[in-house]
């Protein structure tokens, strides 16, 4: 049989105290006059007995069970999970919550199956989160809860979004050519829309692109060329070997996605070009790749641990909360893949 749970009784009782006065001291209320002998000898005896709150009962009484419910798609599934979940995870605990992580692996039935799940044991709010920056519909059972949106969007349900500021990043990656004399010979490789099979091409590869060409326009600038393609290093590969075996002699390249540059790197090198020698590159993402290319990429870091931590700080911030979209930065990563344009 399992030994008896220590209660609250027990500890006020060995502590010659009150049930009252041991509540209030255990609870760490201030709004009652106790000693600071009887409140440090409560928490001694609680902590000798190993007395443990009944979290049960503490939400019938407060309303709250100090639970939050975290469904996403397939976010645990990425490279990047580990960030997100730990960044939500310690502001979480940081708050004395608990987080309840899920996963649909996108099939919306399960999804639905999943809120019920969590609305069933009293979480105080949901995350939803998506694997990709993109535009959902979330499941109507999460209409009338307290509920922050993580990396994904959905335009007219009255909840906060969570997402990295791509417009921006792509601003500080054609700043940062430009600042090394590029004005011309600049290619984007990804462009504007990944294929359906990659949904982050909905909004990242849309705002990379408007920065971008915002700065560059300003600067009196443009890319010579866009080349619209998947964003996977086969793509880069393929895309940039087309474009050198077309006669095109790139002087910078946008890739869309760290995964892009390797390719570019490759096609580079069979070509006999050198980064940044010959080609400067800078990317998007900062994935342990980008520190293990020779030379080491440029890249535009998406910040993983601060998205989740925002999301919970969000969810239990006081009061209601407001359909606005929190833009995170994607500091620039400066490493060794971008140099002075090549001399013709």
């Amino acid at each position: 049989m399992p030994d008896r749970r220590v209660t609250m009784a027990d500890v006020a009782r060995m502590a010659g105290v009150s049930p009252t006065t041991a509540s209030f001291a255990l609870s760490g209320r201030t709004d009652m006059r106790i000693s600071e002998a009887s409140r440090a000898r409560v928490l001694e005896v609680a902590r000798e007995l190993g007395y443990r709150p009944n979290v049960m009962a503490r939400g019938l009484r407060t309303k709250s069970t100090q639970t939050i419910g975290f469904v996403s798609d397939m976010i645990t599934t990425t490279p990047f999970a580990g960030d997100v979940i730990r960044g939500a995870l310690e502001a979480a605990r940081e708050r004395d919550h608990l987080l309840f992580i899920t996963e649909a692996g996108g099939d919306r039935a399960a999804e639905s199956s999943l809120v019920h799940a969590l609305l069933d044991r009293q979480v105080d709010a949901v995350i939803y989160a998506a694997m990709f920056t993109q535009y959902v519909t979330p499941p109507k059972e999460l209409f009338g809860h307290r509920v922050v949106l993580l990396n994904c969007l959905a335009p007219g349900f009255d909840a906060p979004s969570v997402v990295p500021d791509e417009v921006q990043a792509g601003r500080d990656a054609a700043r940062a050519l430009l600042d090394a004399g590029h004005g011309e010979g600049i290619w984007a490789i990804g462009g504007h829309l990944a294929v359906p099979a990659s949904p982050e091409g909905n909004i990242a590869g849309n705002e990379r692109m408007r920065g971008m060409e915002e700065v560059l326009r300003a600067h009196g600038a443009r890319l010579e060329g866009v080349v619209e393609c998947d964003w996977n290093t086969q793509d880069g590969y393929r895309e940039v070997s087309a474009l050198l075996a077309e006669g095109h002699r790139p002087r910078a390249l946008v890739c869309l996605t760290d995964r892009l540059s390797f390719g570019a790197y490759q096609a580079l090198g069979e070509a006999g070009l050198s980064v940044p020698g010959d080609v400067s590159v800078v990317s998007f993402d900062d994935q342990d790749i980008a520190v293990a290319l020779r030379p080491a990429l440029t890249t535009l870091k998406l910040p993983h641990y601060q998205l989740g931590r925002l999301a919970v700080e969000l969810i239990l911030s006081e009061g209601p909360l407001e359909a606005a979209v929190h833009r995170l930065a994607m500091p620039l990563q400066e490493r060794d893949s971008i140099g002075a344009p090549a001399m013709d």
